[in-house]
């Protein structure tokens, strides 16, 4: 069947992954069987490759915009990540981030899918370290890194039900941290 790659972005497909695990009826979600399944995509590791690379191509995309929105003043920037992932998580449901999800079922280091998730976190830490260089650019991959702690964590955090919006607590530690870096930089 011609492209393969497509039959992931089932949005069913994925919503089963996302609220029951990959290995969990992802196949009833998408309306077809487990054999159809695995024939369409060729394997149960593939099928997890193009559902995570579709989640990151989806969560970009919503992240664009809100970055465009936020103008260019670098920490309004880096606040409209986490205003972002705060609304992702809203529309997208309480389980967390699916990459860190995903990660943790994943035992075999050789598997497919760990180049697509450690991708993802690579580019937000790029992300992250891109704007933190236009607050404090000789700081920017400690305060990129600091801000990709907050970021993660609360996405950990709200997956779990730890607190009351974490995602909004990492925000408030960020604004300050990105208030503190803004002054050490301005001092110089």
């Amino acid at each position: 069947m011609d492209g393969h790659r497509h039959q992931g972005r089932d949005p069913h497909t994925g919503a089963a992954f996302q609220e029951r695990g990959r290995h969990q009826r992802e196949h009833a979600e998408a309306g077809v069987t487990k054999k159809t399944l695995y024939d369409r995509f060729g394997s149960k590791e593939q099928i997890v490759v193009e559902y995570l690379a579709a989640r990151d191509e989806r969560w970009r995309a919503f992240l664009a915009p809100c970055l465009d929105a936020a103008g260019p003043e670098p920490a309004a920037r880096v606040l409209a990540v986490f205003d972002a992932s705060r609304a992702w998580a809203a529309e997208h449901g309480s389980k967390g981030c699916s990459m860190v999800n995903a990660h943790a079922e994943i035992s075999d280091p050789a598997h497919p899918a760990l180049p697509v998730i450690t991708g993802q976190k690579q580019w937000m830490l790029a992300l992250f370290t891109d704007l933190a260089g236009d607050i404090a650019p000789e700081g920017a991959d400690r305060l990129g890194r600091t801000l990709m702690l907050l970021h993660e964590g609360a996405l950990v955090a709200h997956g779990l039900g730890v607190f009351a919006d974490p995602i909004g607590r990492a925000r408030e530690e960020a604004r300050a941290l990105l208030a503190a870096a803004e002054g050490s930089a301005a001092e110089r």
